[in-house]
């Protein structure tokens, strides 16, 4: 990992920011495929296919454990992170990760009814949940209430990430290879609001391209969203924290992936990152 940087740019310092309002902060990630810690080009993952010997595009493979970066965001106190279970043989990569840091890190991933309430208590801060509620591709909110009532509003994180259409944004699922019937709307957005207590936001189109995030989106979700919600998709820069916190009035949190030099990256050095962030908590209202 990088050293520290001792000085943080200005065009990535929050400290030209007047105004005393929240201001978007760092969620950091543990995406995990075949038990592994990785950084995937998103589409490039088909978890509706028996075929595995065509796996995804992968930007990184770490040679660390989960519990390694677990740690490092727990010794860093980086809340309000997410550890993705792409597809079937990361039960335990996962309960590894959650057992460094207990009710650190949310978790998502094949969560359903049956289940959801077991990764609680094996330590997850809240349960991640996506294909779940789209049996068919249709969207089920009945699952979604249930799924709810059954481990309380403020344990539940809905992940509607998205791939952009003509006409706006569309939620997929399965590694993003199946888009669902539901579009990302205002309308969509205060429906899903009445059941949980966090969105988590991927936009597939650019995930783990490190070519710049989807700017029309992350306005667009400024101004619908009503709950904490963290975007993920493109980042390359350190100065995309300030970018997304102009965007969406700092509504809007965001997650460094394949940019980062703890994945392989060469865009962002974590220790800056972890130094900006601070600063920005530090002048959010």
């Amino acid at each position: 990992m990088a050293s520290s940087s001792s000085s943080s740019s200005s065009s990535s310092s929050p400290s030209t920011h007047t105004e005393k309002r929240r201001h978007s902060q760092f969620r950091p990630c543990i995406d995990l495929h075949q038990g592994v810690v990785k950084q995937i080009v998103g589409g490039t993952l088909d978890l509706t296919s028996e075929d595995t010997s065509k796996g995804p595009k992968e930007n990184f493979v770490a040679t660390h454990p989960p519990s390694y970066f677990a740690n490092l965001y727990k010794s860093h106190n980086l809340t309000g992170g997410h550890i993705i279970k792409l597809g079937p043989d990361n039960d335990q990569a996962a309960k590894e990760a959650l057992s460094t840091w207990s009710k650190g890190m949310q978790v998502g991933g094949g969560i359903n009814e049956d289940n959801a309430q077991e990764w609680l208590d094996l330590g997850a801060d809240k349960i991640i949940v996506t294909s779940y509620l789209f049996p068919g591709g249709k969207f089920d909110e009945s699952r979604l209430k249930r799924l709810s009532d059954n481990v309380g509003k403020d344990n539940l994180v809905v992940d509607i990430s998205c791939r952009k259409k003509e006409n706006g944004w569309i939620v997929a699922m399965n590694g993003w290879k199946t888009l669902t019937d539901m579009y990302v709307t205002q309308e969509s957005i205060q429906l899903i609001e009445q059941y949980c207590s966090e969105l988590l936001i991927h936009a597939a189109d650019v995930e783990g391209l490190c070519q710049g995030i989807d700017e029309e989106l992350v306005i667009k979700l400024g101004e619908w969203v009503n709950i904490p919600t963290t975007y993920a998709g493109g980042a390359k820069d350190i100065s995309d924290l300030k970018l997304v916190d102009t965007l969406s009035k700092g509504k809007i949190d965001l997650t460094f992936g394949s940019s980062l030099d703890i994945f392989g990256g060469k865009g962002v050095k974590f220790d800056e990152l972890v130094e900006v962030d601070r600063l920005t908590k530090e002048l959010s209202a």
